[in-house]
């Protein structure tokens, strides 16, 4: 199984639109970070996206992908899912409905954002797109032990993905305590850590580097990154932890 950072960068992406910070005007390409978003490429050769962000279209051209297999969605975020509409080259090309999985209240809230995506809108020459299927327990997908882990993105819930022994975190600024045990012997932990100041709906690199400390993953990344955060901050961090970048593959 391989895993690509598709985009490692919060709801703005950075640079963002407007700032000159050190940051938003690195010429190092790791700081240039689009909305946060992973591909997993299944030992059978499937891919499996997680999220529809709104840098989708870029993401897909940037790492040739030319198929898709399966969506995980972990919440209704705009910067999660706003790139929904981007799955049409793919369907004109493969002519058949992607399965995608998320929760319930998910699930029936992209139904009723995105119709056309579930339902195709003839009169508009718009085919259906997504085969929804609704899950909050264990799966197989493609060869691959799917496990929704429950977050807390401040007030409202998200859903984090245990792939094998990868686990995928973002927009989670609490791990409840019954989902602690799904995430026992991890290998690979790609958690949210937004920026350095604390946040309310986000964990920070403290609290993140806190969670790490209590998982004990082989091997950490830090995503959905402010322009608070340079890359070449990464060399401050702890033994096996490290800050995700655009394109960054994962064996």
């Amino acid at each position: 199984m391989k895993a690509i950072i598709l985009g490692s960068g919060t709801s703005t992406g950075v640079p963002m639109v407007g700032c000159s910070c050190r940051v938003c005007r690195s010429t190092d390409p790791r700081d240039q970070r689009t909305r946060t978003s992973l591909l997993i490429r299944t030992a059978t050769g499937n891919n499996i996206l997680i999220d529809t962000c709104t840098d989708l279209r870029r993401q897909m051209l940037r790492e040739g992908i030319d198929a898709l297999d399966a969506v995980l969605f972990t919440h209704t975020h705009a910067d999660h899912v706003n790139g929904i509409d981007d799955l049409r080259g793919f369907h004109y090309i493969h002519k058949r409905l992607i399965p995608c999985y998320g929760t319930a209240e998910t699930i029936h809230h992209l139904q009723s954002t995105f119709p056309y995506i579930f339902k195709g809108l003839e009169r508009a020459g718009y085919a259906p797109l997504l085969d929804a299927q609704i899950i909050d327990l264990p799966f197989e997908l493609f060869g691959c032990r799917i496990t929704p882990v429950p977050l807390l993105h401040g007030p409202i819930p998200a859903t984090g993905y245990r792939i094998n022994d990868l686990a995928y975190l973002t927009d989670c600024s609490l791990i409840p305590d019954a989902s602690i045990p799904l995430l026992q012997g991890v290998d690979t932990l790609i958690i949210d850590a937004l920026r350095y100041t604390p946040h309310p709906s986000h964990f920070n690199i403290t609290s993140a580097l806190e969670l790490i400390g209590r998982l004990r993953p082989r091997r950490a990344l830090l995503t959905h990154l402010t322009h608070e955060v340079a890359h070449r901050d990464g060399a401050r961090l702890p033994e096996g932890v490290e800050l995700a970048y655009d394109g960054m593959l994962l064996e």
